[in-house]
């Protein structure tokens, strides 16, 4: 089993920054690709931004790209996903995946989550 916990939610400003980072604890961290969703009231849960095992490569949703970044330090079994000049429409509930199998754009492909953190772009 992986437990994972993300934090670093909160209220911001448009055209302001967070920082969420996602724990993870249990088994082997380092082999698997991590992944970051986002769900908004009313929607379905949508692929934000994914990294591979060694940190190498990363994948994005085209409406972050340029304003997300997503890194990995698996020493830390941590994730993060930075987020600068955030919109209204980034609000969203944010949950960390992990261990992917197939398509990393699709929600069915990930096998743990966490609970999820709250970010509301508002002024």
């Amino acid at each position: 089993q992986v437990q994972l916990v993300e934090s670093g939610g909160g209220l911001v400003e448009p055209g302001g920054s967070l920082r969420l980072s996602c724990k993870a604890s249990g088994r082997t961290f380092n082999n698997y690709p991590m992944g970051w969703f986002r769900q908004a009231p009313g929607k379905e849960r949508e692929f934000v931004a994914a990294i591979t095992w060694t940190g190498t490569s990363t994948f994005y949703r085209d409406s972050v790209k340029g304003r997300f970044t997503i890194s990995r330090d698996n020493a830390k079994k941590t994730v993060w996903l930075e987020m600068n000049s955030l919109k209204p429409e980034d609000t969203a509930v944010y949950y960390c995946a992990y261990d992917p199998e197939g398509d990393y754009y699709s929600v069915s492909a990930w096998e743990y989550w966490g609970q999820g953190t709250q970010v509301t772009v508002s002024s």
